[in-house]
């Protein structure tokens, strides 16, 4: 019995040392199909040739080769990983370039991992850390907190552009399609019966966005949203430190520094809306027309961004907190892209914020005395001599 079990061992040992390994795939250190990254990735065999080609560098990366290289010089010492014995790590041009492609196209993960020849926690983790890097190190220049100078500033360009007096920016507020988070219930279903996140922001007259409020659950109402928000505390204690009023252009007649919103928003002293559609007389669909003028910086703000950005197009499937950081990375750099480049309207589709749900209008408030005599004011205004357009009576 000894004899044939000391036989049957040594077979087992002969075979195990004749039979070659088979790694698992769990084993690999890099699969052999990324090993081939530096020869056959995207950025690799791309990028020399793009560099090379202005108009095709803008397509592939939705701004220009001057705006990413200033990206990347400021954004390089976050995301930079040291060289180690094990590899060689990923560069932070390939980083900052996996993370645009990500962005301007929607691509699932998996489906970056294979053009760019990467895992796809590595193309997750590369994309998470370069828009937290992004919004970290750009915000302070290209969205920093409004004060007083950058508001006034704001509502010269905004009566110079849009004949809006004493405006310096246009709110709105957009459903983000997301997936159903985890143990959520339905605190991120909306009214239109999606999950999502809700992203609210003040455009400038250039359409950019002067602050944004990211992160409010689909469900809440657009009253809730709004004074939930961090712009709502801030305007209610005027930590933007605005002047209490300000003459309107032409005129004697003061009246404070202001946003315009639609009819999702409260009529607030600091905040306008549209008289109520119904029985409208003509200075009322006057001032309404104005107001829907000059709202359409936020809108055009939106469209561009999301023709830019396909991913705001499409749900993202990430984690909540990581989608909030995806949606802020888009909103900085549509901005940085603004400030270096200009403002892009042929871009401007109103098909292309069809994936981007507006708030619902809202049901009638009790507005206060002092706002509905501002919004009078502005009425007045708007068909007198000194505030009327030409082409108004003709719109409204």
């Amino acid at each position: 019995m000894n004899v044939k079990s000391n036989r049957k061992r040594a077979l087992l040992l002969l075979l195990s040392e004749t039979s070659p390994a088979v790694p698992s795939s769990s084993s690999m250190w890099v699969h052999p199909i990324n090993k081939e990254r530096e020869t056959h990735g995207e950025y690799h065999h791309l990028m020399p040739q793009l560099r090379n080609d202005p108009p095709k560098f803008k397509e592939y990366f939705r701004m220009s080769a001057e705006t990413f290289d200033y990206i990347l010089e400021l954004i390089s010492p976050v995301i930079y990983k040291q060289t180690t014995n094990l590899r060689k790590p990923v560069s932070p041009e390939e980083r900052l370039s996996v993370t645009l492609r990500f962005l301007a196209t929607g691509l699932s993960f998996r489906g970056l991992a294979f053009t760019f020849r990467m895992g796809v926690t590595t193309v997750r983790m590369i994309v998470l850390e370069t828009c937290d890097a992004l919004w970290k190190i750009l915000q302070s220049t290209h969205m920093p907190v409004p004060d007083a100078q950058i508001c006034k500033h704001a509502a010269e360009e905004y009566w110079t552009k849009w004949n809006f007096p004493n405006c310096f920016g246009s709110i709105d507020g957009k459903h983000i399609r997301i997936q159903c988070p985890t143990k959520s219930g339905s605190q991120y279903y909306n009214y239109k019966q999606f999950f999502s996140l809700v992203l609210q922001g003040v455009a400038d007259a250039r359409c950019r966005f002067l602050t944004i409020d990211v992160g409010a659950m689909g469900k809440q109402s657009d009253g809730g949203v709004f004074s939930s928000s961090d712009l709502f505390r801030c305007l209610e204690k005027n930590a933007f430190n605005l002047p209490e009023s300000m003459p309107i252009p032409n005129t004697n007649v003061e009246t404070p520094l202001m946003l315009v919103g639609d009819e999702a928003y409260p009529l607030l002293p600091y905040l306008m809306r549209p008289f109520p559609r119904s029985n409208l007389n003509i200075p009322n669909k006057i001032f309404n027309y104005r107001l829907s003028r000059a709202r359409r910086s936020v809108e055009c703000a939106f469209g561009i961004m999301a023709s830019k950005f396909r991913i705001l197009n499409k749900s993202i499937e990430t984690q909540v907190e990581f989608a909030e950081h995806i949606v802020k990375a888009c909103c900085i750099l549509h901005n940085v892209i603004i400030d270096k480049e200009g403002t892009d309207y042929d871009l401007f589709d109103e098909t292309s914020t069809s994936a981007i749900t507006p708030l619902p209008t809202s049901r009638k408030r009790q507005s206060r005395n002092v706002a509905l005599n501002l919004r009078n004011t502005l009425k007045e205004f708007f068909i007198s001599e000194q505030g009327s357009l030409p082409w108004q009576d003709v719109m409204q």
